[in-house]
């Protein structure tokens, strides 16, 4: 997730039962956001755990979310887990925050394994 507020959009939709992390925004070199500047190496250490089989990419719709979110497929292809990503029905451009329960259900319901 790219902010704290998209866990409770995630939240609202009851659809998710595990962890989340949050990277604290989203790639964007237009305003000198790179990887390092997210938690990134926060979330690679925490995958360390046995007990994590799937990481699911729930990133914001739009161009700095599909940026991150292919950062993240190529750097988590590495681990040996399944990698998956929300599926589309989420109007590009818009915020999670914003999206409702139905549409956020629906792209959790459809999530696919990415290919890295």
């Amino acid at each position: 997730m790219e902010e704290s507020k998209d866990v409770v959009a995630i939240e609202r939709t009851r659809e998710f039962r595990g962890r989340y992390h949050v990277l604290g925004g989203a790639i964007s070199p237009i305003e000198g956001i790179g990887p390092d500047q997210l938690r990134i190496r926060e979330l690679v250490a925490r995958l360390g755990d046995s007990q994590i089989t799937e990481v699911i990419i729930a990133t914001d719709p739009n161009l700095e979310g599909e940026a991150t979110a292919t950062y993240l497929t190529r750097q988590l292809s590495t681990l040996g887990l399944r990698v998956t990503r929300l599926a589309s029905g989420l109007p590009v451009g818009s915020d999670l925050e914003y999206a409702d329960e139905v549409t956020l259900g629906r792209a959790f319901e459809g999530r696919r394994a990415v290919d890295g």
